[in-house]
C-alpha cells in the first residue's frame, strides 16, 4: 500500500492551497480515506491549510456528515478552531451552509461554543438565519447558550434581523 511505503508523507500539503491529503479527503467526503489516514495516528487531523481551515471545517462546511461525525468523535479534534480568513468555526461553516445534520452532530460535543463569533461578530445563528436555513436556525435556538439578540459588530444586526422572518 502507498501509505506504508518509506518516505511517503500523508501530511505533506500541496503548494497552492496548503491542504494535505487528509484535508482534501475530508472536504470531499471520502470517509474511507479519512478513516484510513486517521488510523495512522501520525496524521495531523487539526492541521490548517493556508487559509487556516482544518479538515473538520471543510467537512462541516461541505455537509459531509459521516466525515464530520468521525472527526468530531476524536478527542484530539478541536471543534472550535476558527480559520484565519474570517474567524469562522466548523460549526459556523456548517450553519452558514444549512448543514443541519452536521450542526446537530457538532452540538453534541460538550466543549463546543455554539455562540462563537467570527471577525464580523456574526454567530452560527446569524449565518443560518441570514441565509434562510430555517431548520438550522431552529436547531441552534434549542440551545440556551445561543443568544438570538446578539448584534454583529459590522452592521449591528441581530441574527433574526438577518433572516427578516417573523419568529414564533
Amino acid at each position: 500500500m502507498l501509505l506504508e511505503r518509506r518516505g511517503v508523507n500523508p501530511d505533506r500539503p500541496d503548494t497552492k492551497y496548503g491542504r494535505t491529503p487528509f484535508s482534501w479527503a475530508a472536504g470531499n467526503g471520502h470517509e474511507g480515506v479519512v478513516k484510513m489516514l486517521a488510523e495512522r495516528g501520525s496524521v495531523g487531523t487539526n492541521q490548517a491549510d493556508t487559509s487556516g481551515r482544518t479538515s473538520l471545517s471543510w467537512a462541516a462546511g461541505n455537509g459531509h456528515e459521516g466525515v464530520a461525525k468521525m472527526l468530531l468523535e476524536r478527542e484530539d479534534m478541536n471543534p472550535d478552531r476558527a480559520y484565519t480568513g474570517y474567524g469562522r468555526t466548523p460549526l459556523s461553516c456548517a450553519a452558514r451552509n444549512g448543514r443541519e445534520e452536521v450542526v446537530r452532530t457538532s452540538l453534541r460535543r460538550m466543549d463546543i461554543n455554539p455562540h462563537q463569533v467570527d471577525t464580523f461578530g456574526r454567530t452560527p445563528l446569524s449565518w443560518a438565519a441570514g441565509n434562510g436555513y430555517e431548520g438550522t436556525v431552529k436547531i441552534l435556538l434549542e440551545r440556551k447558550d445561543v443568544n438570538p439578540d446578539h448584534a454583529d459588530t459590522k452592521y449591528g444586526r441581530t441574527p433574526l434581523s438577518w433572516g427578516g422572518w417573523e419568529w414564533a
